[in-house]
C-alpha cells in the first residue's frame, strides 16, 4: 500500500518493528528539537555547500574551541643525534667560504683568553653564523634534510662539546617531529612552509616579490579569497544559528499566548489576552522584524560564500597550471623570510640583550619545562586562553571568530616575545596573528604573554584605525596615560599591565591601577570561573562583579 513504510527506513527512523502512519502518535516539538541531531554533528567534516573541508594543518577551523592537551613534553628515550663524534663536521660540511669563515671566528673565540679579545670575536660569530644559515637553509628546508644541519639551524647548537653532557641530554630530550596540527613552528619548519607556499610570507617594508613570481602573486590572491569563503562561512553558519534561536524564542511565545482559562460566567468561552500576553504580541512583532532583517542578512552570506568559493576554485586550478617546475621550493621567498627572522630575533633580544647565536654553557641554564619547545608553548597557550576569554578571537559583524595564532619559536636568548603582524593585510578576518618567542628566555610565561599583549595591543589599534588614540581599547587606555602624565612608549606600558592582569589580578593580587583594572576587566574579560573565584576576594573585584550583573540585567529589557 501507498501508506506503508520500507521496515528498513522504519528501523533506521527510529528502531519500530511495526509502524503505521496513520497510528503514529505526534511527537511534540520539544521532543522533535532534542531528537534531531546538530548540522555540526552531522555534517561538521563539510563546508555550508556540501563540499569537504580542508581540514589540513595549515587551514583555519573556527569551529575549534580550544587548544587539544598536550600529553607527551619530552622524547623517550632521548635522541642521541648530539652524540656523533661527525655531528660539526656534518653540519658544515659542504658549505663553501661560510663554513669555512664560522669555523675560523669560532675557534678564536673558544681560544681567546683576553676579555677584549673575545668580545670582537663573539661579534664576528654572530655575522658568520648568520651568513652560514643563509647559506645552508637549502639543504634544511629539503624533504630529507641533514639532520646536523637542522638541529643547528633549529636549536642555534653547533658543536655540542660547548655544552656539558647534562645539558645536551635536555636538548635531545625535545621532541623531535612535528605531531601535532597547532600552528606552533621551530625555524626551520617555519622556513620550509614559507618556501613550498604553504604559508603565506611574513609583511615587511622592504618591496615585495616581483610581479612575474606567478606562484607567490596567486598564493597572496588564495589566502585573501580563503578569507572572504572562510568568513562568509562562519557569517552564514552564525546567522542561521541566530535564526534558530529567534525561532525558538518565538515558538516559545506562541505557546504562552495560546494557554487561555475560561472567561468568568462563560462555558468553554477562552477569555481575553491578559496584559502579560499583549505583551508577548509586541515582543513577537519584534522578533518577526528581526528574523527578515536575518533572513536578508542569510541571503547577501551565501552568495558571499558563493562567489568567494568560485574564485578560491579558480585560483586553486591556476596554481596547479603552473606545473611542477614553479612548484618548487621558492628560495628567494625563504631568504627574504630568513631576513625577517633575523629581524624578530634581534627584536626578541633587545638592545642590550644577549645577541651571541649558540648554545653554551656559559649561557644556557634552562631545564626542559623552561625552554620554549613546541609542547611547552602549546601548554603556554591554553593556560592563558583559560584566563583571558577572548584572547584568540578576533569579532567580525557580531560574531567572534576563535583564531590560533602562529608562533615561530626562534633560538635565542631574548626575554621578550613579539607579535610581528596582528592578521594578514590581505585577510584581516581569519588570518593567523604570528607571535615569535624565544627558546631561552628567563621566563617562559612572560616571554609568551608579553608577545600575546602586543598582538592584542595591535590587533585594537589596527581596528580603531586612525582613531586608536580616542576609541577603543587602545583610545581607552591612552587616555587614561595622558591623564597620569606618563613618559615613554604607551604600548610598552600596556604590555606590563596586561602580564600583571593575567598573572597577578588573575589570581587576586592586585597590582593595577583601579581605573586600568575597570578597563580591562570591561575589554580584556577574564574566563567567568575567574570572575567567579574572584568576587569574593575583595571590594574591588566584587563591585565589578556587580557592574556586570547589572548590565546583564538592563541588556534583557
Amino acid at each position: 500500500m501507498a501508506d506503508e513504510i520500507d521496515p528498513e527506513i522504519a528501523a533506521l527512523i527510529g528502531g519500530i518493528e511495526e509502524y503505521s502512519p496513520k497510528s503514529a502518535p505526534k511527537k511534540s516539538s520539544s521532543l522533535m528539537s532534542s531528537a534531531e541531531p546538530s548540522f555540526e554533528a552531522l555534517f561538521g567534516g563539510m563546508s555550508v555547500d556540501g563540499g569537504v573541508k580542508q581540514q589540513g594543518e595549515f587551514s583555519i577551523d573556527l569551529s575549534k574551541s580550544a587548544f587539544e592537551r598536550v600529553l607527551d613534553f619530552e622524547q623517550d628515550p632521548p635522541n642521541k643525534f648530539f652524540e656523533d663524534p661527525q655531528y660539526y663536521q656534518k653540519a658544515l660540511s659542504n658549505e663553501g667560504e661560510e663554513a669555512s669563515r664560522f669555523h675560523e671566528t669560532l675557534k678564536k673565540f673558544l681560544q681567546a683568553t683576553d676579555p677584549k679579545d673575545r668580545g670582537v670575536y663573539r661579534q664576528q660569530v654572530v655575522v658568520t653564523f648568520w651568513n652560514l644559515i643563509g647559506r645552508m637553509m637549502p639543504k634544511v628546508i629539503a624533504s630529507r634534510p641533514i639532520v646536523p644541519k637542522q638541529l643547528l639551524v633549529r636549536y642555534g647548537l653547533a658543536l655540542p662539546t660547548m655544552l656539558p653532557a647534562e645539558k645536551r641530554e635536555i636538548v635531545g630530550r625535545i621532541i623531535y617531529e612535528k605531531k601535532r596540527k597547532d600552528p606552533v613552528y621551530y625555524i626551520d619548519e617555519w622556513l620550509r612552509n614559507i618556501a613550498i607556499g604553504n604559508i603565506p610570507p611574513s609583511s615587511t617594508d622592504e618591496v615585495r616579490a616581483a610581479q612575474n613570481d606567478d606562484r607567490t602573486r596567486f598564493a597572496a590572491l588564495l589566502n585573501k579569497a580563503s578569507g572572504k569563503r572562510d568568513t562568509a562561512e562562519a557569517l552564514l553558519k552564525a546567522r542561521a544559528d541566530e535564526r534558530s534561536t529567534l525561532e525558538q524564542s518565538l515558538r516559545d511565545r506562541l505557546d504562552l499566548l495560546c494557554q487561555h482559562t475560561s472567561m468568568p460566567g462563560f462555558l468553554h468561552v477562552p477569555a481575553p489576552y491578559t496584559d502579560s500576553q499583549k505583551k508577548i504580541m509586541g515582543e513577537m512583532t519584534e522578533i518577526f522584524r528581526k528574523l527578515s532583517s536575518l533572513d536578508k542578512e542569510l541571503i547577501s552570506a551565501a552568495d558571499a560564500f558563493d562567489l568567494a568559493a568560485r574564485e578560491v576554485d579558480s585560483l586553486r586550478d591556476k596554481m596547479g597550471a603552473l606545473g611542477e617546475e614553479n612548484a618548487a621550493a621558492n628560495l628567494q621567498v625563504m631568504a627574504q623570510e630568513l631576513d625577517t627572522v633575523r629581524q624578530m630575533t634581534k627584536m626578541c633580544i633587545g638592545r642590550q640583550g644577549n645577541h651571541f647565536p649558540l648554545l653554551a654553557k656559559e649561557y644556557f641554564h634552562l631545564n626542559l619545562r623552561e625552554i620554549a619547545t613546541r609542547e611547552n608553548i602549546i601548554e603556554e597557550l591554553a593556560w592563558l586562553e583559560s584566563i583571558d576569554q577572548q584572547v584568540y578571537c578576533r569579532p567580525y559583524k557580531n560574531t567572534l571568530n576563535r583564531i590560533e595564532p602562529f608562533v615561530v619559536l626562534l633560538p635565542c636568548y631574548g626575554d621578550t616575545g613579539i607579535c610581528w603582524e596582528p592578521f594578514d593585510r590581505f585577510n584581516r578576518h581569519t588570518s593567523r596573528s604570528r607571535l615569535a618567542i624565544p627558546m631561552y628566555p628567563r621566563k617562559l610565561r612572560i616571554a609568551l604573554v608579553s608577545a600575546v599583549a602586543d598582538m592584542r595591543w595591535q590587533a585594537a589599534k589596527e581596528k580603531a584605525s586612525h582613531y586608536w588614540m580616542q576609541e577603543g581599547l587602545t583610545g581607552q587606555y591612552y587616555q587614561w596615560f595622558l591623564g597620569q602624565k606618563l613618559k615613554g612608549d604607551v604600548k610598552s606600558y600596556f604590555i606590563e599591565d596586561y602580564i600583571t592582569w593575567v598573572t597577578k589580578e588573575s589570581d587576586g593580587i592586585q597590582k593595577l591601577d583601579k581605573n586600568v583594572r575597570a578597563m580591562f576587566w570591561r575589554l580584556i574579560p577574564f574566563q567567568q570561573d575567574v570572575k567567579d573565584r574572584l568576587r569574593d576576594r575583595s571590594f574591588a573585584y566584587q563591585e565589578l562583579y556587580q557592574r556586570d550583573l547589572n548590565k546583564a540585567m538592563s541588556d534583557g529589557y
